[in-house]
């Protein structure tokens, strides 16, 4: 009979989990692609002409068949706009990542802590 080998990369893979960091809600979400700005005019019509059709995955068919279609002229008012919509994406990140934040130095309070404060006014009062 064949021994099986026992890998122990595979067993340390499945006892390590790693957590998903907390998401900011306060972050702006990502600029559609030029795609996906398409596909939210391409929604509305396909529903108009095929009322009866629910299913998500055939229209997302349905539109990238079309999408794919389209030429390069048919395609820019599309990308276009998708580059708007990330140049103000853009813009509100950088206010997003240069806003001040909470820290000290912002408050006005020094970097120690409330005890070694209330330590030093104990010593000055003896």
């Amino acid at each position: 009979m064949k021994s099986r080998a026992r890998s122990s990369g595979a067993d340390s893979r499945l006892s390590v989990r790693k957590s998903k960091a907390d998401k900011d809600p306060n972050k702006p979400k990502r600029p559609p692609s030029a795609f996906f700005v398409f596909m939210e005019d391409f929604r509305k019509d396909y529903k108009e002409k095929h009322p009866n059709v629910k299913q998500v995955s055939v229209i997302g068919k349905a539109g990238g068949d079309k999408w794919k279609s389209l030429s390069e002229a048919e395609k820019a008012p599309f990308v276009s706009k998708a580059e708007k919509l990330k140049a103000e994406y853009n813009k509100k990140m950088d206010a997003y990542n240069n806003k001040p934040t909470g820290g000290p130095t912002a408050s006005g309070d020094s970097d120690k802590s409330r005890s070694e404060v209330n330590d030093e006014d104990e010593e000055a009062d003896e």
